[in-house]
């Protein structure tokens, strides 16, 4: 009996497995320092790289560094090499740091001590104009200001890649989350819209080593951002984007017919169209929240 309970305080005791994951493409310049860098400040996680289709050395350089790595035939995408790893990971707490030497691995302990608390932990950066172009820091501003309307919580930064997160819970969104570049919102937004614990936590992004370049395109992938934001939302709580929609054309339908009756004594087929319109999409959202409340409890 002793025995018995001895063995549960330790298995209570005992810390949770860390896995640190480094998706990359083309970056065998930089992603040897990043695992070295992680292995100093976090000696005990799994440094797991995932080559994403390169073309270039990065797998050999990354296993020469001490990191197991999983190759993909094909380039898919930074979401998909985070997929990759999330299939690959047993359970445990996991933390995702890009592999071009931009995220400090000192800052990692931090995020992860954190998950003792939260469910999600976000590397926040400030956006000075110093570290990023004003085309690009005012990209991140609406995208910020979008998904915080719709997720009614603050987000101080949506597409950080740099995070750490509970592997089981990251799991159930499996679904969800794309092979592009758009795995940190998306990812940010499941956790909030499902109700888990998000912290923030304020990082400093370094600048991106001059023989490197971004594999992110703003136009393209700013599109897809906002294209995946309203996609998460109306699966999670659709009346926040079909009741103002609604309400909005409900009140232009009554705007409308008090002006038709006063200037022209009659209704007419704009202010049916309207009043009609906004009511069902209203009862459409009403409909869509259901059914997003059942697959959310599906998925507890």
């Amino acid at each position: 009996m002793d025995q018995a309970s001895s063995s549960s305080r330790d298995a209570e005791t005992r810390p949770e497995p860390v896995t640190v994951v480094i998706p990359a493409h083309n970056e065998e310049k930089t992603v040897a320092d990043v695992i070295r860098g992680v292995r100093e400040h976090v000696p005990a996680a799994r440094v797991l790289v995932i080559d994403d289709g390169s073309t270039d050395a990065t797998a050999q350089v990354a296993k020469q560094a001490g990191a197991d790595v999983i190759s993909h035939p094909l380039q898919k995408g930074n979401g998909a090499a985070i997929k990759t790893a999330l299939r690959g990971i047993r359970g445990g707490l996991v933390a995702v740091i890009d592999a071009d030497g931009q995220h400090d691995p000192r800052e990692l302990p931090e995020l992860i001590k954190l998950l003792d608390r939260y469910d999600l932990v976000v590397g926040a950066r400030n956006f000075t104009p110093r570290d990023g172009t004003l085309f690009r820091n005012s990209g991140n501003l609406f995208l910020r200001r979008l998904a915080s309307f719709l997720a009614e919580q603050q987000i101080p930064d949506l597409t950080s890649g740099f995070r750490a997160f509970r592997h089981q819970i990251a799991a159930k969104f499996l679904h969800i989350y794309p092979n592009g570049y758009s795995f940190p919102s998306t990812s940010t937004l499941s956790f909030i819209t499902a109700g888990y614990n998000v912290a923030y936590v304020p990082i400093h992004a370094r600048p991106r080593p001059p023989e490197t370049e971004s594999k992110l395109r703003p136009f393209r992938d700013g599109f897809r951002f906002i294209m995946l934001i309203l996609r998460i939302i109306t699966m999670a709580n659709p009346n926040k984007i079909f009741f103002p929609v609604g309400l909005a054309m409900v009140l232009a339908g009554i705007a409308l017919t008090i002006r038709n009756l006063v200037l022209f004594a009659q209704f007419s087929g704009g202010t049916v169209l309207f009043l009609a319109g906004g009511i069902n999409i209203i009862f459409f959202g009403l409909i869509l929240d259901q059914f997003a409340a059942v697959r959310l409890q599906e998925r507890e």
